[in-house]
């Protein structure tokens, strides 16, 4: 039971060229961005990224991405991220971009053992009737467009199909875990963490403060351990480390 790893590279060292990864996070908050610079060293490329967005200010999956790691995005913000916007529009990698929530309950749902649900979020838009552009040709032309998707009716509202995600690895970060892979998370750094961690068929959670089996009281545990294959536990200086992707400063108050 006890899944802890010395290293983060050794916790990524199975991870192929070409595997798919759900990665946790939400801008610069709860990114496992060891677990990431593991895999920047390891050499691994051609991966097909399931992430609300591919890093910023040069950390996180932005240092994939810089790279040119990443094959495949599927996500639902690009952000500021100027890079990605340049590879995307030069045709260099491909983009699935969905509604937020749509990516939040694919996740889910592919953690859940559901192959696919209804949503009405994207009904009579190109996330429903296709055309998405998901490679351009790097002419200023698209080179794969996004196919059309079921719609149907339930109780007089359209809805569309989605398709569960389910993924060779993921990628999270959590604030307290325990030798059992039992997960802690910390406020907004919850975000996309536990859907990801569901996603993966190899779950492997870097922790910033590694605990005891029964340290964690089970009310309070956010993840479960059947849920977690690997745990590596973060040094002081890599658990403190966590960048803000845009300070907003006041003045003090007199």
């Amino acid at each position: 039971m006890d899944k802890v790893v010395s290293t983060a590279a050794q916790a990524v060292a199975d991870i192929s060229d070409g595997a798919s990864l759900a990665v946790g996070g939400f801008g610069l908050s709860g990114v496992p961005k060891a677990l990431i610079q593991a895999l920047y060293e390891q050499g691994t490329r051609g991966l097909h990224v399931v992430s609300n967005n591919c890093g910023a200010n040069g950390e996180g999956l932005a240092v994939l991405l810089a790279a040119r790691r990443i094959a495949r995005v599927t996500g639902s913000y690009i952000g500021a991220n100027k890079e990605f916007a340049r590879q995307y529009l030069a045709g260099e990698l491909e983009l699935e971009m969905i509604p937020q929530g749509t990516l939040a309950e694919r996740l889910r749902a592919g953690g859940a053992g559901i192959p696919a649900f209804y949503t009405p979020a994207g009904v009579d838009t190109l996330v429903a009737d296709g055309g998405l552009p998901w490679r351009h040709d790097g002419a200023g032309g698209v080179a794969v467009a996004s196919p059309a998707k079921e719609v149907r009716d339930f109780d007089g509202v359209a809805h569309v199909l989605e398709h569960a995600i389910r993924t060779d690895a993921a990628l999270v970060r959590a604030a307290v875990g325990d030798r059992h892979g039992n997960l802690v998370f910390a406020k907004a750094a919850r975000n996309f963490n536990p859907l990801a961690a569901q996603a993966g068929r190899i779950t492997i959670a870097e922790v910033e403060q590694l605990v005891e089996p029964g340290e964690i009281d089970p009310d309070a545990v956010h993840l479960p351990g059947v849920h977690v294959q690997r745990v590596v536990a973060l040094t002081p200086d890599q658990a403190t480390a966590k960048g803000v992707e845009k300070r907003t400063t006041r003045k003090a108050q007199p």
